[in-house]
């Protein structure tokens, strides 16, 4: 049976709007689909692990991989750099895997120059308050950190128009169900499910 191409999706939203969870959510519930692990040079936070979370590499290593065209995209955000390596993503979609980058709307730019058709996701806060609430509640920043996030979230937010599909966290479990049903929509697309079904597609119609 022929194998249908994976979807690359790029899924944006500001910090704090509980991308990764929903993220980690969706992975656990959904087969066929995973998350592409970005380069940054960012100090690791707390419980995170190199080539799980991120690679974390130094800046001359970073810089060396920008000058190899080692990345996808990549761009400076929070003063630390952030890039998708090109290898892997272009074969595991050919495996027919589904890829995910969580990257901002400037990666996602230069991401689309690149392939026409992956699939942008945006995921907005409910609220202002609500944001800065979780920017708070992480613990780790201080105010001045907080507010300089604050005005880089409402810049990213700008941004949303040029995503396919924009979800609003309001309620988590509906949010989830909102990301999954996108992925599901475009799996049931004609050009995909012909080649999973190309053999079931002959026989109905011989």
């Amino acid at each position: 049976m022929a194998q249908p191409t994976g979807t690359l999706y790029i899924v944006s939203a500001p910090s704090g709007a509980g991308k990764s969870s929903l993220l980690k959510a969706l992975l656990e519930s959904t087969d066929g689909i995973e998350v592409s692990v970005s380069h940054t040079t960012r100090a690791p936070r707390p419980g995170e692990q190199d080539g799980v979370h991120y690679h974390f590499v130094d800046v001359a290593a970073f810089e060396a991989m920008v000058r190899d065209d080692g990345f996808v995209e990549h761009a400076k955000v929070f003063d630390n750099y952030y890039g998708t390596a090109r290898a892997n993503i272009s074969k595991r979609l050919a495996e027919g895997v589904d890829v995910i980058l969580e990257i901002d709307w400037q990666g996602a730019r230069q991401v689309r120059k690149l392939f026409a058709d992956c699939v942008g996701i945006f995921i907005m806060p409910p609220s202002r308050e609500a944001l800065e609430q979780r920017l708070k509640g992480r613990g780790q920043d201080s105010d001045e950190v907080i507010a300089r996030r604050m005005r880089d979230a409402e810049a990213e937010m700008s941004h949303y128009a040029e995503f396919d599909f924009l979800v609003f966290n309001d309620d988590f479990d509906t949010a989830l169900a909102e990301i999954r049903a996108i992925i599901v929509s475009q799996r049931l697309k004609t050009p995909q499910q012909q080649a999973r079904h190309r053999e079931q597609l002959a026989a109905l119609l011989a």
